[in-house]
């Protein structure tokens, strides 16, 4: 793979003042100049003006080329990047003289790949490339440059040179049998297990807060039906996003978007109001209603502040107050004195707005793993699979170092939780590993 000459365009299609296309591998120079006339020759990391021509010698383009010698480049490779105007039909134009000069059309994050591939970055950098484009909140771009920077892979070597210390005591007892583990050594490599267990629980334990920054809290507005839930959003929000109407009703479905509260991302759904209904469509709406409110991260409650408690239908579930918030919409036309808590909001005069921005805030930074704003690290659902491996593997080896069994299965353990952990970091190539990992990148990185 790493003979060829791969090329993509690496800027969105659309019309656009400029569009990128790169070219990596062992032809890239030889073929950007067979198809661009420059009046000097390509130097490393200096634009120079060339014309795109194609094979009967007309002008396609006016662009610019940059030229970085490998290894010192994205991909390790020689690359090229061709700046040419931004419309979509000369981009293509010039993408398909590449390919017919002998390159071949780049497969997802494949850029990427051979960038892991040539050692420019570790498996967990190569995936903050993704969670860095995929990025919808500044948190969430934080944490993605924390482990850009290398913060994960930093971890789980650091854990891996331990183990490696442990491991070779172990196995010295395996080669030299008549010599058996004396309590103060055998003491010295269980601290050692201890603190590389503290390590890997800590890790695991920023598993949830990973998942919401990379797809966000799924916080469910709910309630009885006109009491204000499609305002809340549209007020959220800052748009008109959901109909509203005084008309009981009116939302038969949910509406989802996605918007950040301090920096946290929130996967907003508005649902059907609750309620008793003989309409076939609006019982569909209830249903997925109550099937939202299941796989929800936070629930915002919202009652009418005008009507008494006691009128007043509850959302019953079994999700833990802790995680919902009572809205006590409607504040600006009176709150009726039954109602003890609650945030007041009006969705007329946003009143209260930032008040629930505040406690939604609170309660999502309290529920995911007590998320740090100020140097986050959040592992993905791959790297929490591998953690738990070493979890697994290393409480087994405790166990049997405690119990006295033979050093030889104890050793095995080990070497298990070695395994986790190189996977963590693409140390131990697997090839389905990484065609998971890069496959989900867009085409050009």
């Amino acid at each position: 793979m790493l003979a060829d000459t791969i090329a993509a365009i690496s800027t969105a299609l659309g019309e656009a003042a400029i569009s990128v296309l790169r070219l990596s591998g062992p032809q890239a120079f030889a073929i950007a100049q067979q198809v661009a006339r420059t009046k000097r020759d390509l130097q490393p990391r200096k634009a120079v003006l060339a014309d795109i021509v194609d094979g009967e010698g007309h002008v396609i383009d006016h662009a610019m080329l940059l030229a970085f010698p490998g290894p010192a480049s994205y991909t390790g490779e020689d690359t090229v990047e061709l700046h040419c105007h931004g419309g979509v039909l000369v981009t293509q134009r010039v993408l398909s003289l590449l390919l017919n000069a002998g390159v071949r059309a780049a497969n997802p994050g494949e850029f990427t790949q051979r960038a892991f591939l040539n050692g420019k970055m570790d498996l967990t950098q190569a995936e903050a490339v993704m969670d860095l484009i995929h990025a919808q909140s500044t948190l969430a771009i934080r944490a993605a440059n924390e482990q850009l920077e290398g913060s994960i892979g930093r971890e789980a070597n650091a854990m891996r040179e331990e183990l490696i210390h442990v491991l070779a005591h172990i196995e010295a007892y395996i080669d030299f049998p008549e010599e058996d583990i004396s309590p103060d050594v055998g003491q010295a490599i269980l601290a050692r297990i201890d603190a590389i267990l503290e390590r890997t629980t800590r890790m695991l334990a920023t598993a949830e807060h990973g998942r919401i920054l990379r797809h966000g809290a799924r916080t469910v507005i709910c309630g009885e039906p006109n009491v204000g839930k499609s305002s809340l959003l549209n007020v959220l929000l800052g748009f008109e996003r959901a109909i509203v109407s005084a008309t009981a009703g009116t939302t038969r479905d949910t509406i989802e978007e996605l918007l950040q509260v301090h920096g946290i991302p929130l996967r907003l759904v508005d649902t059907a109001g609750l309620r008793c209904s003989t309409d076939e469509i609006e019982q569909y709406g209830i249903a997925r209603t109550g099937k939202e409110i299941e796989r929800a991260d936070l629930m915002i409650e919202v009652v009418d502040a005008t009507r008494s408690a006691a009128e007043t239908q509850r959302v019953v579930s079994d999700l833990e107050s802790a995680r919902r918030i009572l809205v006590l919409n409607k504040a600006d036309l009176g709150v009726h004195p039954s109602w003890t808590d609650g945030i007041r909001v009006s969705c007329m005069t946003s009143n209260g707005i930032e008040e629930l921005r505040a406690n939604v805030r609170d309660i999502v930074l309290q529920h995911s793993g007590h998320m740090a704003m100020d140097h986050p690290v959040a592992i993905n659902a791959r790297h929490q699979a591998c953690f738990q491996r070493v979890a697994t593997s290393l409480t087994a080896c405790r166990a049997s170092l405690v119990n006295g069994d033979a050093p030889e299965f104890t050793a095995l353990e080990a070497r298990e939780a070695m395994q986790a952990l190189g996977d963590v970091t693409g140390q131990i190539d697997i090839e389905d590993v990484l065609d998971v990992v890069f496959s989900s990148f867009c085409i050009g990185k």
